[in-house]
């Protein structure tokens, strides 16, 4: 018999945490939400210089993405469609502040978890790695439904990236917290190790989603 697997809510997280931590990408949203329309917007600059098809061009980075990775995006436009190296820099430029056509969507689940934090007057801080530019980018860009004005954000990269637990010890200190009343919600061994590091508990993503 197939064994149903039922999804946490806010009501089975120990009541006793006060502050929770995200990660942005793949925790808030699906990362490929963003990268995806990076790539159509490329692509229809591509198109508007080169005159090259631009659902041809999106269709090549999105299969390269789901196929080989991300890194080899950009190689296999080189290859396939003979992109010249000059415009690796437009690409990589895009990334960073790219004008998105559609809001970021928060997972579903996701959304009415930091609903039920902000409902019970609990502490929400999102905790990135990252280019920050970039992730500002990606947060001013997302559909908070009225969140917004209850995040905190620290991005890692201004002092050491995570797994190192410097930007966590200096959340806890900045906001007076208690370690064990902190609950990091993470996607990553990155985030895992970091949480550990700090001696906050921690739960995966996917138990929500």
């Amino acid at each position: 018999m197939r064994q149903q697997f039922i999804l946490m809510t806010y009501s089975d997280i120990d009541s006793r945490k006060n502050a929770f931590i995200f990660e942005l990408d793949n925790v808030l949203y699906p990362e490929k939400d963003y990268i995806f329309q990076v790539y159509y917007l490329f692509a229809g600059l591509l198109e508007y210089t080169l005159l090259i098809d631009a659902k041809q061009t999106t269709d090549l980075m999105v299969n390269t993405y789901n196929d080989e990775g991300e890194c080899l995006v950009f190689e296999r436009l080189k290859e396939k469609l003979n992109i010249e190296e000059k415009y690796r820099e437009c690409f990589d430029d895009l990334f960073i502040t790219a004008k998105l056509p559609l809001k970021l969507l928060l997972y579903k689940n996701i959304l009415t978890l930091l609903q039920e934090i902000v409902i019970n007057r609990k502490k929400i801080f999102i905790v990135t790695n990252g280019n920050p530019e970039q992730q500002l980018n990606k947060i001013k860009q997302t559909e908070w439904h009225g969140l917004e004005k209850y995040l905190t954000v620290y991005f890692a990269e201004e002092t050491f990236p995570k797994p190192e637990p410097d930007i966590i010890n200096e959340l806890l200190k900045k906001h007076d917290l208690e370690r064990r009343e902190v609950l990091m919600i993470e996607n990553s061994e990155t985030d895992r190790l970091c949480a550990e590091a700090c001696g906050i508990d921690y739960l995966n993503v996917a138990n929500f989603l």
